[in-house]
């Protein structure tokens, strides 16, 4: 433990344009003991989420974060103590356990707490095996039913979920195009991403260029 104080990030303002870094407030304070039926965690790994930014500014699918209370975040850490049956000293968890180094839990607000699955690494836990790599599984495969020889159409293609989006599709044996507002991003999906081509939003007509691309019909996402 670091001295014994819990570094934390609190929510000091809501934004009104770019952030300028008054938004937040850094705060220490004691590590809170686990109550019964509450573990508590280290952080090892926070997640940077475009959702934050809603978070923030508005109520959405849950609250928005009150002002002066710790930054939401999702996390991995480890369980360093435990007075919940289900967790032991030593597990490795995901949750919403916000900006800080210390969270103690209950698991059953925010999304609750996930043991990792063994041998899970703790960065893709949060990215390709979190919330951005669910989203683009379960987008393309329930809800898109993508199936080979299809062409898929990915908007912002170089974000966080459309870039696993296309990849998903194209393992599936798709054709996959993508969008993204810059030339540097459209490289990216070309050459690194390998997407069969990709349209920058910004500086072509989307429409022509689909219907130039997509002459047998297109499917989105």
């Amino acid at each position: 433990m670091t001295n014994n104080k819990n570094r934390q990030w609190i929510l000091n303002a809501r934004p009104t344009g770019k952030l300028t870094g008054e938004e937040f407030r850094w705060n220490e304070i004691s590590i809170s003991q686990p109550s019964d039926g509450e573990v508590l965690v280290r952080n090892l790994w926070l997640s940077v989420d475009p959702a934050q930014r809603t978070w923030m500014t508005r109520d959405s699918y849950k609250p928005k974060v009150p002002l002066g209370e710790v930054m939401q975040s999702f996390a991995v850490g480890q369980v360093l103590e435990s007075r919940h049956p289900d967790f032991e000293a030593g597990d490795l968890v995901r949750g919403d356990f916000g900006c800080q180094d210390y969270a103690a839990n209950d698991g059953k607000t925010s999304g609750g707490i996930q043991k990792l699955p063994p041998g899970m690494p703790l960065n893709l836990a949060l990215s390709l095996f979190g919330l951005n790599g669910l989203t683009a599984y379960f987008g393309m495969i329930d809800v898109g039913q993508i199936k080979p020889g299809e062409t898929v159409v990915v908007s912002s293609a170089a974000g966080a979920t459309g870039s696993v989006a296309g990849q998903i599709a194209r393992i599936k044996g798709c054709r996959v195009i993508g969008t993204a507002g810059s030339k540097e991003k459209c490289d990216w999906l070309v050459r690194e991403a390998h997407f069969d081509a990709a349209i920058n939003y910004k500086t072509e007509d989307t429409g022509a260029r689909l219907s130039k691309l997509c002459s047998n019909g297109r499917k989105f996402f």
